[in-house]
Order: structure tokens, then C-alpha cells, then sequence
């Protein structure tokens, strides 16, 4: 193992998963394999919503930036756990620059899927309570303008979150975890990490108040326009789509929470690891085969692209 307390080193170590010398290759496959399906699924959402005119629309259109968000937080972690897994714990090195980046793209990714949802849910709102005004709202112009803001407000938040990390001097090397993060960083410094600690926090709590608190406003509402309204199959429409949605949103949440929640206990750290893990797994694992299965668009495209492969010859 790598001493523990050089000053400022540019070679960190990553503790990676403690894994059975029996379990080695079950676990590789196990997350080689998930890997290999969140990348083809997503960006064949991603592909089949940009080739597909029918696909234009508002609702596609934001989702395709949850199937480019679950790409980058993948590619960011898992590749680089797979190789470490092959290797003993003292081999597991990662230059401080690479880890940096990967703390920034992982933290990215975790608040994009908060911001990207929030404004999927802004969207079925709009359709579902102002039915009539939903083409002259939901613009092309509109799109942009929260597509961006939802990426933008990731990118300066978790900036400020890091900027605040590398500024402290470091006095250890041993990251415990999977991958590089903000906690794991700070936690190598021997200097006061209470601003960190406070910005931290802070950061956590404004963005599931906003979270949360506009899921609950958002489906507040549409089950109070669907219960007062007697149009079954506006009932039907918003049943389906929000269902889906708010099951997608459920699935990330209760995934950042357990992460969260056992970080505050270090006697679980395995548990903690396998969480961390799960988090950039099972959530982008479910959103391609939730949303594909719902979608009529996307049913209907993938049924002509199966006929077309059928008639072409041999």
C-alpha cells in the first residue's frame, strides 16, 4: 500500500472494491455486461430520437439529455472500476488531475439527473394542465433555453464544489472508495474542510428541496386537473407518462439517498461501495427500458427498422 501521508502528492490510490479472489470475474462480468447495456440502450434512445422526425418533440428531446447524462456518468466510472478490479490494491493509482475530473463529471452527473428530471416533469405539466398552450410554451426556444439551464446550473454548482477542494493541501493519498468524489478528495487534506463541510451541505439540501419540493408541486397538480376533469383519455395520457416519469425520478432518488445516508456511517463502508456502484447502474439501466417501452414513437420506430432489416436481402 502507498504511504498514507505525503505532502501534496500527484499519485493518489483508489481502495476499489474488495472483492473475493473467487468473485473477481463473476463481479467483471457483472458490471461489464451492465455497462455494455447502458451504453447501447442509451445511445440507441439518443440516436433513434435524433434520426426519427416523429421523435422532435419536447418530451424526447429532454429526455435525450438523460440518455447523454447516463452515458458520461457510466463511462466516467465504470471502464476505470473494471480494470481496477483486475489489479491488486497497491496498482490501483490514479494521477490527482484524472481523479479531479472524475469527482467533477460524477458529481455532474448526479445533480444533471436531478435538473434534467426536474424539467422533464415542467414539461408533462405544461401538456397535461395547459393542454392548449403547450405548443406556444413548449418552443424549440424553450427547449433550449432549459436544456441549458438544467446543465448549466450542474456545471457552476458542482464547480464551486470542487473549487473549494483544490484549493486544500493534501497530506494523504488513500481515496476509500470506488472512484474519485468531492467527499473523498476533501478527506485527504489535513487542513479545515469546514467550508466545504457548510457549501456541502448546502448544495445537497437547495437541490432536493428543489427536487423534490417541484416533483410534489408538479403532481399536486396534475392529479388535481385529473381528478376534476372528466376526459378519460387525458386521465389515461397523464397516468401513463407521469408514471413513468415519477418511477425514473424514484429509482434515482432512493439510490443518491442510500449513498448518502451510508456515507454518514463508515462501519459500512462495503455497503456503502456497493451503493455508489448501483447508483450509476441500476438507474441508467432503467431509464432506456422504461421510457422505450412506454413510448408509442419509439415502439413504432423500432418496429419499422425491424421490418426494414427483414425485407433487406441476404
Amino acid at each position: 500500500m502507498m504511504e498514507n501521508f505525503t505532502y501534496n502528492s500527484l499519485t493518489l490510490q483508489l481502495e476499489g472494491l474488495k472483492v473475493s479472489q473467487d468473485s473477481v470475474y463473476p463481479v467483471f462480468l457483472f458490471i461489464c455486461f451492465s455497462y455494455l447495456f447502458i451504453i447501447v440502450s442509451n445511445v440507441g434512445i439518443a440516436v433513434i430520437v435524433y434520426l426519427d422526425k416523429n421523435l422532435h418533440q419536447p418530451m424526447y428531446l429532454l429526455f435525450w439529455n438523460l440518455s447523454v447524462n447516463d452515458i458520461l456518468g457510466s463511462s466516467i466510472t465504470l471502464p476505470r472500476l473494471l480494470v481496477d478490479i483486475l489489479r491488486p490494491p497497491s496498482e490501483r493509482l490514479i494521477s490527482y488531475y484524472e481523479c479531479v475530473v472524475q469527482a467533477f463529471t460524477v458529481h455532474v452527473f448526479s445533480t444533471t439527473a436531478h435538473t434534467v428530471l426536474m424539467i422533464m416533469a415542467f414539461d408533462r405539466y405544461v401538456a397535461i394542465c395547459n393542454p392548449l398552450r403547450y405548443s406556444t410554451i413548449m418552443t424549440n426556444n424553450m427547449v433550449v433555453k432549459l436544456t441549458v439551464s438544467a446543465w448549466g446550473v450542474a456545471f457552476v454548482l458542482v464547480g464551486i464544489l470542487l473549487g473549494l477542494t483544490i484549493r486544500l493541501n493534501r497530506c494523504r493519498t488513500l481515496i476509500r472508495s470506488i472512484y474519485c468524489s468531492n467527499g473523498g478528495l476533501f478527506k485527504l487534506s489535513c487542513d479545515s474542510v469546514f467550508i466545504n463541510n457548510v457549501y456541502g451541505l448546502t448544495f445537497t439540501v437547495v437541490l432536493l428541496t428543489a427536487s423534490i419540493g417541484s416533483m410534489v408541486l408538479t403532481y399536486t397538480k396534475i392529479t388535481v386537473v385529473c381528478l376534476t376533469s372528466k376526459n378519460k383519455s387525458l386521465n389515461s395520457k397523464a397516468l401513463k407518462t407521469c408514471s413513468t416519469h415519477l418511477f425514473v425520478y424514484l429509482i434515482m432518488l432512493l439510490s443518491g439517498f442510500l449513498v448518502v445516508t451510508l456515507h454518514r456511517f463508515p462501519e459500512y463502508a462495503d455497503f456503502r461501495k456497493l451503493s455508489a456502484l448501483l447508483f450509476h447502474i441500476v438507474p441508467s439501466c432503467f431509464n432506456p427500458i422504461i421510457y422505450g417501452t412506454q413510448s408509442k414513437e419509439i415502439k413504432k420506430f423500432l418496429s419499422r427498422l425491424f421490418e426494414a432489416t427483414r425485407v433487406l436481402p441476404l
